[in-house]
C-alpha cells in the first residue's frame, strides 16, 4: 500500500491541477474566452520530451495566405492560450496562427518533466515546433512567454523568422513592484462590481473589467499549482548573440520592466532590434490595444518576410 501511494504521489517539480473538478471549472472559464476570439480551425496534442503540448490552430480566410510564414503565440505565466482571444481574429486574418499551451502552466498541456531551465525550455519549444512540422515561424511571446521567446532566439534560433516580445520577462530581474501588482490585482478581482473600473484604471489591469477574463484568472489561481522559479534575465553577453529580427513592445506603465531603460538598451545590444513604448497600457498591451498591436506585429512580420534571407542561413 505504501509503495503504491509513493508511486502515485504528484511530482513536486512539475505543474499540476489541484483536482479534476477545479480543472474542469477552469477549462469552462477558458472556453468562454476562446469563444470571444477567432474560432480555432483545429486543436491537436504533440508529444515532447517534457510532456504533451496542446495547440490551437487558427487559419486565414484567404486560402492564398495559408502559405505565409505562420505566427506562433506563447502566453504568459499562470494563463493559457485563451489569453490571445483579442488577437487571434486580426492575426489569423492574415496568416496561419498556432497558439501553444505551455506545459507547467494552467492549460490543456500535460507536463511530465521540469523545463524551467533555459536549455530545457528551448528544447521543449523546438520539439513542439518540429512535431507541428513548422520549419520557419514568427514567434510571439507575452510576459513569461516573452522570456521563452527571447531564450529561444538565444539558444535555438534555427526555426525563427522573427521574434516579437510583448512586455517580456528575460530583460530584468522580476522585482517586488511586479509581484505586489500581481497580488493587489488578484485581491481587486473580489471588489464590488461598481469599483472594478476605477481599480482597473489605477492598476492598468484589464482583468477587472472583462468578466470572462476575471473568471479565468480566479479559476486558475484555485485550480493550478505552478512549480518553477522565476526565470533569470538573459545577460548582456547572451542578448548580444541574438541575430533573429526582433521587435520589442513595452507598456508605458509596465511594472515588469523599466520601459525607457529597455527602449535604449535592447537595440544597443541586439543588432537591428526594433523597440517601442505603447501609451495607455501597462503589462498587457496586446489585451488593452489588440487592433493596434495586431497591426504593428503584422507590419513587422511583413517587413521581415520581404527581406532576402541573411547570408549564411
Amino acid at each position: 500500500m505504501s509503495e503504491n501511494t509513493t508511486r502515485t504521489r504528484p511530482r513536486r517539480d512539475v505543474g499540476r491541477y489541484v483536482n479534476d473538478a477545479l480543472r474542469d471549472r477552469y477549462f469552462a472559464a477558458c472556453d468562454a474566452l476562446y469563444a470571444m476570439g477567432a474560432p480555432a480551425r483545429s486543436e491537436t496534442d504533440v508529444e515532447t520530451s517534457f510532456g504533451t503540448t496542446h495547440v490551437y490552430r487558427y487559419g486565414p480566410a484567404d486560402p492564398a495566405a495559408e502559405s505565409r510564414t505562420p505566427v506562433v503565440l506563447i502566453h504568459g505565466a499562470g494563463a493559457c492560450s485563451a489569453q490571445w482571444y483579442p488577437n487571434t481574429p486580426g492575426l489569423s486574418a492574415e496568416r496561419p496562427v498556432y497558439a501553444l499551451d505551455t506545459p507547467g502552466d494552467p492549460g490543456r498541456s500535460v507536463q511530465r518533466e521540469p523545463m524551467w531551465q533555459p536549455e530545457r525550455a528551448a528544447q521543449w519549444l523546438d520539439e513542439a515546433l518540429d512535431a507541428l512540422g513548422l520549419d520557419s515561424v514568427h514567434l510571439v511571446g507575452s510576459s513569461y512567454g516573452g522570456w521563452l521567446v527571447l531564450n529561444q532566439a538565444h539558444r535555438r534560433p534555427g526555426r525563427l523568422a522573427s521574434v516579437t516580445l510583448l512586455d517580456p520577462g528575460g530583460l530584468e530581474k522580476v522585482g517586488l513592484r511586479f509581484f505586489t501588482w500581481i497580488f493587489v490585482s488578484l485581491f481587486a478581482t473580489f471588489a464590488p462590481r461598481a469599483l472594478r473600473p476605477r481599480l482597473a484604471a489605477w492598476l492598468e489591469q484589464p482583468v477587472l473589467v472583462v468578466p470572462e477574463l476575471r473568471a479565468m484568472v480566479r479559476a486558475s489561481v484555485r485550480a493550478f499549482r505552478i512549480r518553477r522559479p522565476a526565470p533569470l534575465p538573459l545577460t548582456e553577453s547572451e542578448l548580444r548573440t541574438i541575430r533573429t529580427p526582433l521587435y520589442l513592445v513595452l507598456g508605458k506603465r509596465s511594472l515588469l520592466v523599466h520601459p525607457k531603460r529597455q527602449l535604449e538598451r535592447v537595440p544597443r545590444l541586439i543588432a537591428g532590434a526594433r523597440a517601442e513604448i505603447v501609451a495607455d497600457t501597462g503589462h498587457g498591451p496586446a489585451i488593452d490595444h489588440p487592433d493596434l498591436l495586431d497591426a504593428k506585429m503584422l507590419g513587422f512580420m511583413d517587413g521581415v518576410d520581404s527581406l532576402d534571407p541573411p547570408a549564411g542561413t
